[in-house]
């Protein structure tokens, strides 16, 4: 009787649960303002621009060259080359002969309990001198105001972290069918005005590709030593400044930073697996239950709504042509926010099957064997149920 029952509402169940979604999106596309929509601060302040580099002579020269070419007063770029075996100290040698604003240096010897990036920003904090600090990636690009506009953001919001997502490249289909999940997600399922108005750490999401701090709040939260071996560092960063009572800030920095963040569907699915299950910080029902869930959502009425142009079925044609409008137009929401090509909308069932599939191995990984990555040991995974 029970499970008669639920199969007569499980349809609107899912509807439901779209609703709930796009009404999300909608209301975090007018509520997450643009780096660019403040007025300029009358003083500013001195930043220390931190960016880890490990191998990256790929990226290495047009990410700092765009960093040194910020219009504003008073900065300084530091770099630290963590054990690289390319040519990426060579690089920074060559770009420092000739603007004395870039520092690098040799990074120290990985001590025991910390993970690489982590040690390596946690180095370059103790060298920077500014009273805000911001951590960037060396896979990134920034407009030359971009500085000038998210310190702006920071001074007339009153916060204590601004974090941006920036304009995710994309050139093949690897990466089309994988990157963009990121901002559907960030759009859809995290209601960030909520988070902001009743700091909810846990409804955060923080971009490790910007983050832009008060140093007196960093500080505070214990900074990189805090979550020396914690896998997803921008994540935590963002629920420690919540949870210390100050002030985070999620922002649109599609039209100040570019980015691209991996090159085919093998780095893709090598970065997603390794981070994935530490996102939801490895509690596994959680885990579980949600992409089962995300899963069934997006992709059941699509299935349904194929079959029922041949035989009847207890999904009704008209509740799965409901809940694939939902789809369609909260993941168009997402994709226009994060100014990815409008044509990815179509194959978004792909998209979505590909990351349930990668979150999936994601949760085996974590269990069983992922334990390196760029050469290096990853901490092993404290699963929680």
């Amino acid at each position: 009787m029970i499970l008669d029952y639920y199969w007569q509402i499980f349809p609107y169940t899912i509807v439901g649960f779209l609703a709930v979604s796009l009404a999300i999106a909608i209301l975090n596309y007018f509520s997450i303002r643009g780096l660019d929509a403040f007025p300029s601060a009358q003083n500013f302040p001195r930043v220390s621009i931190l960016l880890p580099a490990r191998n990256e002579d790929g990226n290495i020269k047009d990410c700092v060259e765009s960093l040194l070419a910020q219009n504003y007063p008073d900065f300084e770029v530091l770099v630290l080359n963590d054990h690289s075996t390319d040519q990426t100290r060579a690089i920074l040698e060559q770009i420092a002969q000739h603007d004395p604003r870039l520092k690098f240096y040799d990074g120290e010897t990985l001590p025991s309990g910390w993970l690489g990036k982590h040690w390596a920003c946690h180095q370059l904090s103790q060298r920077a001198s500014g009273e805000l600090i911001l951590f960037t990636d060396a896979d990134t690009r920034h407009e030359p105001n971009t500085l000038r506009d998210s310190v702006s953001a920071l001074i007339a919001q009153n916060a204590d972290l601004v974090t941006a997502f920036p304009n995710q490249e994309m050139l093949t289909w690897g990466e089309k069918l994988t990157v963009p999940i990121l901002g559907f997600g960030i759009i859809c399922f995290f209601p960030i005005l909520l988070t902001e108005k009743l700091r909810l750490p846990a409804l955060s999401v923080t971009i490790g590709q910007f983050m832009l701090f008060r140093r007196s709040a960093f500080d505070a939260i214990g900074g990189y030593e805090a979550i020396r071996n914690h896998s997803v560092d921008d994540i935590r960063l963002g629920h420690n400044i919540i949870a210390h009572g100050f002030r985070w800030k999620l922002m649109n920095g599609t039209h100040h930073i570019a980015c691209r963040m991996y090159h085919n569907f093998s780095e893709a699915l090598d970065g997603f697996t390794k981070n994935l299950f530490a996102v939801f910080n490895h509690h596994i029902l959680l885990y579980c239950i949600s992409w089962f869930w995300i899963a069934f959502s997006f992709l059941v009425p699509i299935w349904m709504l194929s079959k029922s142009f041949f035989m009847p079925t207890w999904f009704p044609v008209s509740i799965a042509l409901v809940a694939v409008i939902e789809a369609v137009l909260m993941i168009g929401i997402a994709y226009h926010r994060f100014r990815t090509p409008a044509y990815l909308v179509l194959i978004y069932p792909i998209s979505v099957f590909v990351f349930a599939w990668i979150a999936f191995r994601s949760l085996i990984y974590s269990i069983t064997s992922y334990r390196t990555w760029k050469g290096r040991d990853i901490a092993p995974s404290r699963f929680k149920w």
